[in-house]
């Protein structure tokens, strides 16, 4: 390794609203779909409150929320179950599939990212609130753009996923790196936030791309310069309070932090 970055070894990525999807638009247009065919329209706002984790997950905690849980009672006439959890985990799987494929486009400065880190020796890793089958044809057209991460570990491969520290341990171990205070996590939801922290990583969020914003690149520039810069700050806000070290709007912008926090690590400075 080069000591540009060093000691720093790896940097684990998102996906969705972090590496891919401006916007994580995939997950909102599944999980609307898949409530539709249930009888049910369910907000945006609902849908996006628990992004980031394992998608049962997701799934499990949307189906309990307050308003959501009254919506499907006035349906069906009888509280969410666990059955019915899975019922609309199973609708989901293959329109995630479908979905997360069609918006696997990265986002504007993450292959230049990606290189720049390869080439200063670090290990790219990832972390996902994906199953592998989902997954699958976003790898490849990542691939296909350039974005090849050392090791991808999604939802199901650990005993637990997100907040938990689990993935983040599993790319540690697998790709051999240690400490893990030379790591870093970035995400742009409070879930992958709260993996990084729980693992001891340094951890970045990332606020015009993600969940708290929910745009497209060509809706975020759309709006007035003004209301797009108070967006982006709300963004900003949820995850500084999720507890992330650092901010940025997006992975373009992080190569700077990234020297930052190499700088203070090497100043004796821990996450």
């Amino acid at each position: 390794m080069s000591d540009g970055l060093a000691p720093l070894k790896m940097v684990v990525f998102d996906w969705a609203g972090t590496m891919v999807d401006f916007g994580c638009k995939a997950p909102v247009r599944a999980i609307a779909k898949a409530l539709s065919e249930e009888g049910l329209t369910v907000g945006e706002a609902e849908i996006r409150a628990d992004m980031g984790l394992a998608k049962i997950e997701h799934v499990r905690k949307l189906l309990a929320n307050p308003v959501v849980a009254q919506v499907w009672e006035d349906r069906y006439g009888q509280p969410v179950g666990e059955d019915d959890v899975l019922r609309v985990y199973h609708r989901l799987e293959p329109l995630m599939v479908e979905a997360a494929a069609e918006a696997a486009v990265l986002i504007p400065g993450a292959q230049s990212l990606f290189q720049t880190l390869k080439s200063a020796g670090l290990r790219v890793a990832s972390t996902t609130g994906y199953t592998r089958a989902m997954m699958e044809p976003v790898l490849a057209r990542a691939a296909e753009q350039g974005y090849r991460p050392d090791l991808v570990t999604c939802a199901g491969e650990t005993r637990a996923g997100r907040p938990s520290p689990l993935m983040m341990y599993r790319s540690c171990v697998e790709l051999g790196i240690w400490p893990i205070e030379h790591v870093v996590k970035v995400d742009d939801a409070p879930a992958g936030i709260g993996e990084g922290l729980s693992a001891g990583a340094w951890t970045v969020g990332v606020a015009a791309s993600g969940n708290g914003v929910g745009l497209s690149l060509a809706e975020l520039q759309a709006l007035p310069a003004a209301e797009r810069r108070t967006r982006i700050d709300d963004g900003r806000r949820m995850l500084e309070t999720a507890g992330a070290h650092f901010v940025v709007d997006t992975v373009a912008d992080i190569l700077p932090v990234l020297n930052h926090i190499t700088v203070s690590t090497r100043a004796g400075a821990h996450p």
